[in-house]
């Protein structure tokens, strides 16, 4: 059985090979303060290391996914500190981004400031109508969240909801593409695992060359993203089981290998 380290501010779960990554500071809304930046750091190290482990679903313990960044440890902070935790936090989301197996945002209540920056660092994100999404960071007056937003939904919709800081409800998020789909309380567990378990049974590593190449792809030209499938596609070839795959089209009586 997969060990874990402990962990004051995170707890994971595993269940036939979908990890969940428990934000375990329910008492402050799982607000991220520097302990638990510097655990999701060490957590998604041991993740990624763990060979019984396909899929890994992020949530929140408590009413909220995440209240966003402590802002009482911030109380008395000297400027170079409050840079230091900045970077703290940049790691963390780094960390969870740089995963590669799948990474889903399952997000119930809040999910403010520094929970929508980790939502963002998630591949997808599952909503159920209770999340609340909202970028408070020029109200404080402060500076964040300016690289992934703009990404998701765009330069000119980024300013507006950075500008404002108003909440964005769970249904508009869906329309934003902020999130992927949006489930009521009642069937979001049952839909979180569904979804988790299907990709669970897919090769790990065509989904892991699958996420590289989307990713890598988009941070680069067309011909240098045809370049990088190139490679994904070499790569498992070398390393998967392909012939056995191809052999298998045709017998699942699903459909399926007409689609291919």
């Amino acid at each position: 059985m997969q060990t874990f380290p402990e962990f004051s501010t995170l707890r994971i779960d595993v269940d036939a090979a979908v990890a969940t990554l428990w934000l375990a500071r329910p008492e402050s809304r799982n607000a991220l303060n520097v302990a638990m930046c510097q655990e999701l750091v060490e957590a998604c190290d041991a993740l990624e290391q763990a060979d019984t482990v396909r899929v890994i679903v992020v949530r929140g313990e408590g009413v909220a996914f995440c209240a966003g960044a402590d802002l009482k440890e911030r109380q008395g902070m000297s400027p170079a500190e409050i840079i230091a935790r900045r970077v703290n936090g940049f790691t963390a989301y780094a960390a969870i981004e740089a995963l590669s197996k799948p990474v889903i945002a399952a997000i119930q209540g809040p999910a403010y400031g520094s929970g929508c920056e980790i939502a963002a660092a998630c591949d997808f994100v599952l909503a159920d109508t209770s999340a609340a999404f909202k970028y408070p960071e020029v109200g404080w007056g402060t500076v964040g969240a300016t690289q992934r937003l703009p990404r998701i939904v765009g330069r000119r919709m980024a300013k507006e909801l950075l500008f404002t800081g108003r909440v964005v409800g769970a249904q508009e998020a869906l329309q934003l593409g902020m999130v992927n789909h949006v489930f009521s309380s009642d069937a979001f567990d049952a839909q979180v695992k569904a979804m988790a378990l299907q990709i669970a049974a897919a090769h790990p590593l065509t989904v892991a060359l699958t996420k590289h190449s989307i990713d890598a792809g988009l941070d680069t030209t067309r011909e240098g993203a045809m370049a990088v499938e190139l490679l994904a596609i070499q790569e498992n070839l070398r390393r998967s089981d392909w012939k056995k795959a191809i052999a298998g089209f045709g017998k699942k009586g699903d459909g399926d290998a007409a689609a291919q």
